[in-house]
C-alpha cells in the first residue's frame, strides 16, 4: 500500500506540469504570439531643408515597409538610385534616416551641416518616381527595379523637410519553442496518466531463493513460513513500484531531451538566420553596387517621361516660332539650329522646318551605365511628321540639371539602326579605340574629311551610296556651288565639335558615335566689282543678299557614324544625319 500514494503523486505532478508546458506552448501561438509589425519612429532632430532615407532600411527587416509622413504644408517624397539621390543632395545640409535602435522602436538619424538650401526636387529626371503631399503621407515603399533605392523627403527645398517619419517594418512572428513545448506538455500528461493506470510486475526471486521444489537450509519446508512468504511479496510489490517509476522516468527523460534537443537545434537556426545588427551606417559618396552592376542611369518609364516633356517643350517652341519656349528642354546645337530656323521662317514663309521631336511611337533607347555627369542617351522615334525614323541626342550635364535635347538627325535611307543593349550598354571616351577599328574622334574626323574632300584617303572607310546619300549629296552642294559661282572662289570645310562626341559600344563588339561637326563655306570675289550672292534664308541672318566683300556661312551637322570591331574588314557606316543653318555674314 505504501507505493500508491508515491504513484498518485508523481502522476498529479506529471500531469500537471504538463499543462503548463502545453499551456506555454499554445500561448506563443496565441495570446503571447509576436505583433507581426513593428514601428518605429524619428525622433525631432536638427532641421535640414533635405531628408534622407538610407537604401538600406528598406530590405532591413525583410518584406515590406512602410512609411508615415506628417508635416506643415506641402512636400514631396522622390525615390532614386543611391548615388543619384547623395549626388542632388550635394553640399546642402541634410538629415539621414540611418537604421533602427536595439529595441526596434526607434529611427536613427544623422544631421550634415552644410549649406541652408538647395533647389527644389520636384521635376528632377533623377527620381523613377515621385509622391507629393500635404500634411501626410502614406507611402509603400518597393523597389521599382532591380537593385538599390533610396528616398528624398523634402518641402521646396528651403523649408525644413517634415521631420515627422515613422516606418512600419515585418517583424519576426517564429516561435521555435511553441511545438516542442506543446508535444513536451502533451507526453508530461500522457507520462501522468500511465502512472495511474499501469500496474507494477511481481518481482523476479532473488538470488539464494529457489523457485521449484527443491530443498532449502529451513528443514525442508521450501517456500518458508507464511511470514516470510507476505514479507517477500511486500518488497517485490515496492520494488515493482520503484521500478515501473523509474523505467517510466527513464522515457520521460528521454523524450524530454530530445525534444529538448530539437527545440535548441530550431532555436540556433532561426537565430543564426536573423539580421546580425539590426542597425545601419550612413552611406556617403555614390553607390559601390551601382556602378560595379553595370546600372542604366534610367528606366524606361523614366525615359519616356523625359522624352514626352521634351517633345511637348520642342512641340511648343516650333508652333510658336519662340526658342524661349525650348530652354528648359533643349540646348547646345539644337538650340541653336533651332533658334535660327524660328527667325528664318518668320521672314521666309518657304523655308523649311526642323524635322518635329515625336515622342509618340518610340522604336529604340540607347541608355548608357556610366554614372558619371554629364550623362548622355539615345531615342530613335518615329511620329507625325517624321518622314523617316529620327535620332533623338539627350545631355544630362549634372545633378541638378534635366536632361536636354543636344541633337537629332534622320536616319539615312535603308539604315539598319545598330544593336545596341538596351539595359544600359558601356559608354567610352572619344579617344578610346579599345576593340575598335577607330576611335569615335578618329570616325568623326574621316567623316569630316571626306566630306571636305572628294579625294579623301576615308573614301574606301565610309560606306556610300543609297545607304548613306548625305555624303554623295553634300560633295555634289559644294561641287555645284563651285561650277556655279563664276565670280568667286569658294572653299568648304568640315570640322569636328570635340565637345560633343558620344560613344556607345553596340552588340557586336563596335561601337555608334555620336557628335555634331561646323561646316563653313566660304566665298570670296575673284575681282574687284564681282558681287557673290546669298539666298533668302541666308540673308535674313546676314542682313543682306549680295556682297563685294565676301561672305561666310556656317551649317551646324548632326552626325552619327557606326565603327566596326576591330577584328572586322568592314568599313564605317554613317548612321545618321542632317544640317541646319546657323549664321550668315559678309567680311
Amino acid at each position: 500500500m505504501i507505493g500508491i500514494p508515491l504513484r498518485f503523486k508523481t502522476a498529479v505532478a506529471l500531469v500537471l506540469l504538463g499543462l503548463l508546458t502545453l499551456l506555454a506552448g499554445i500561448g506563443q501561438k496565441t495570446f503571447w504570439a509576436p505583433a507581426e509589425t513593428v514601428t518605429a519612429t524619428a525622433s525631432a532632430g536638427e532641421a535640414a531643408p533635405l531628408t534622407v532615407i538610407d537604401q538600406k532600411l528598406r530590405t532591413l527587416e525583410g518584406g515590406t515597409v512602410s512609411i508615415k509622413v506628417e508635416g506643415e504644408g506641402s512636400f514631396l517624397l522622390a525615390a532614386g538610385r543611391p548615388d543619384d539621390v547623395d549626388a542632388w543632395v550635394g553640399k546642402t545640409a541634410h538629415n539621414t534616416v540611418t537604421g533602427l535602435s536595439e529595441d526596434k522602436r526607434s529611427l536613427q538619424v544623422e544631421h550634415t551641416g552644410g549649406e541652408a538650401s538647395a533647389p527644389s526636387p520636384a521635376g528632377s529626371d533623377l527620381w523613377v518616381s515621385t509622391e507629393k503631399a500635404s500634411g501626410e503621407l502614406d507611402y509603400t515603399w518597393s523597389a521599382p527595379a532591380d537593385g538599390e533605392w533610396s528616398l528624398l523627403l523634402a518641402a521646396d527645398g528651403k523649408k525644413p523637410a517634415p521631420s515627422s517619419i515613422s516606418m512600419t517594418f515585418p517583424n519576426d512572428t517564429s516561435t521555435p519553442w511553441a511545438v516542442p513545448l506543446m508535444v513536451l506538455g502533451g507526453l508530461l500528461i500522457l507520462a501522468g496518466g500511465a502512472l495511474l493506470v499501469l500496474k507494477p510486475k511481481a518481482g523476479a526471486p532473488r538470488d539464494g531463493e529457489s523457485s521449484g521444489n527443491g530443498s532449502a537450509g529451513n528443514g525442508g519446508d521450501n517456500q518458508g513460513s507464511p511470514f516470510a512468504r507476505r514479507a517477500r511479496a511486500k518488497a517485490a510489490a515496492k520494488a515493482g513500484d520503484r521500478s515501473s517509476s523509474a523505467r517510466l522516468s527513464v522515457v520521460v527523460a528521454a523524450t524530454t531531451a530530445a525534444v529538448l534537443a530539437g527545440t535548441a537545434a530550431a532555436a540556433q537556426a532561426s537565430t543564426s538566420s536573423a539580421p546580425a545588427s539590426t542597425t545601419t551606417t550612413p552611406t556617403t559618396g555614390a553607390s559601390d553596387a551601382a556602378k560595379a552592376s553595370g546600372t542604366p542611369v534610367v528606366l524606361d518609364a523614366q525615359f519616356r517621361r523625359i522624352l514626352e516633356q521634351v517633345a511637348s517643350a520642342t512641340d511648343a517652341g516650333d508652333a510658336a516660332k519662340d526658342a524661349k519656349k525650348l530652354a528648359a528642354r533643349v540646348a547646345g546645337t539644337e538650340l541653336e539650329v533651332r533658334t535660327q530656323n524660328y527667325k528664318i521662317r518668320s521672314r521666309v514663309a518657304s523655308y523649311d522646318a526642323r524635322m518635329p521631336v515625336r515622342s509618340t511611337k518610340l522604336l529604340t533607347t540607347v541608355v548608357t551605365d556610366k554614372r558619371e555627369w554629364p550623362r548622355s542617351v539615345l531615342a530613335v522615334t518615329q511620329g507625325e511628321g517624321n518622314v523617316v525614323p529620327q535620332l533623338l541626342t539627350l545631355v544630362q550635364e549634372s545633378p541638378r540639371e534635366n536632361y536636354k535635347l543636344v541633337g537629332t538627325s534622320p536616319l539615312q535611307p535603308g539604315t539598319t539602326f545598330p544593336a545596341i543593349v538596351r539595359g544600359g550598354t558601356e559608354s567610352l571616351a572619344a579617344g578610346d579605340k579599345s576593340g575598335l577599328l577607330y576611335s569615335g574622334q578618329e570616325a568623326l574626323a574621316g567623316l569630316a574629311d571626306r566630306l571636305t574632300k572628294s579625294s579623301s584617303t576615308f573614301k574606301s572607310k565610309l560606306v556610300e551610296g543609297e545607304s548613306s546619300p548625305y555624303i554623295a549629296d553634300t560633295l555634289s552642294y559644294q561641287a555645284d556651288i563651285v561650277k556655279d559661282g563664276v565670280d568667286g572662289k569658294f572653299t568648304f570645310s568640315h570640322k569636328v565639335d570635340p565637345k560633343s562626341t558620344v560613344v556607345f559600344r553596340t552588340e557586336d563588339g563596335g561601337a555608334l558615335v555620336l557628335g555634331h561637326l561646323n561646316f563653313n563655306f566660304d566665298g570670296t570675289p575673284k575681282a574687284d566689282g564681282d558681287k557673290l550672292s546669298i539666298g533668302n534664308d541666308a540673308a535674313v541672318l546676314a542682313g543682306g543678299k549680295e556682297t563685294t566683300t565676301g561672305m561666310v556661312l556656317k551649317f551646324a551637322e548632326s552626325v552619327a557614324v557606326y565603327v566596326p570591331p576591330a577584328d572586322s574588314k568592314d568599313p564605317m557606316k554613317l548612321v545618321a544625319a542632317t544640317r541646319g543653318l546657323v549664321d550668315a555674314s559678309f567680311k
